[in-house]
């Protein structure tokens, strides 16, 4: 069973706000042997799961506010970097993720293939690297927001080349269907951690973040090797 099946209609109350929230927007931990409080992404550990809102603040909320011990009813030991932890594990779900949708040949790289599929209407995510140049970037992101395309520059050109298995990944497209979906719970997850628009876009020329500047067709972009 997928991450995403498991997850539709089934709610569990945040450790911190008590509030019922749907499983996708939360982070499941346990309690180890030696009184550590492990993250389980994939929600499969044994043990009583303690469910904490997918975000830095709600889980440094738990840490510090000794949530995980009362829930547990015992004392527990969280450390202090858990959000990094939990983020770290994250990104490489994320970027396992995208791995296995290249072998499937559900995941596009390249400018104007990239362009291409965005155009086409069957991209449910532009992936740009966070540190590519902002001149194709931008306009690949002007081209997505005129589709409705999602668009996520949370990982560096290295990470989407060792995870694509390329030389130099820095335009990638995913195409709707199962695979984007599990990415998309997996990834709105990470937005609780990490940006999924870098700060240094919004300083980049115009037309570099997709919000605004020029929206001219990426028709004459020379493709990148990736």
């Amino acid at each position: 069973m997928s991450l995403r099946d498991a997850t539709i209609d089934r709610e569990r109350r945040d450790l911190v706000t008590h509030q019922a929230m749907d499983e996708s927007r939360l982070i499941r931990f346990v309690a180890g042997p030696d009184g550590m409080v492990a993250p389980d992404l994939g929600r499969k550990l044994p043990g009583r799961g303690m469910w904490v809102e997918a975000s830095r603040a709600s889980v440094d909320a738990a840490v510090k506010k000794n949530l995980f011990s009362r829930s547990a009813k015992t004392q527990l030991k969280p450390s202090a970097d858990l959000a990094d932890t939990v983020e770290t594990l994250l990104v490489r779900r994320c970027l396992d993720q995208l791995g296995l949708a290249r072998r499937e040949g559900v995941l596009i790289s390249g400018f104007e293939k990239s362009a291409a599929a965005i155009r086409s209407g069957k991209a449910a995510w532009l992936i740009e690297a966070s540190d590519g140049a902002a001149d194709g970037r931008g306009k690949l992101v002007a081209l997505a927001r005129h589709q409705t395309t999602k668009v996520c520059g949370a990982f560096s050109a290295d990470d989407l080349s060792l995870a694509l298995g390329l030389e130099n990944a820095i335009h990638a497209v995913l195409l709707h269907g199962g695979r984007a979906d599990r990415w998309t719970i997996e990834v709105e997850r990470l937005a609780g951690f990490r940006s999924l628009r870098p700060a240094a876009w919004d300083l980049d020329h115009p037309g570099a973040g997709g919000g605004k500047g020029s929206d001219e067709d990426p028709k004459d972009e020379p493709e990148r090797a990736d």
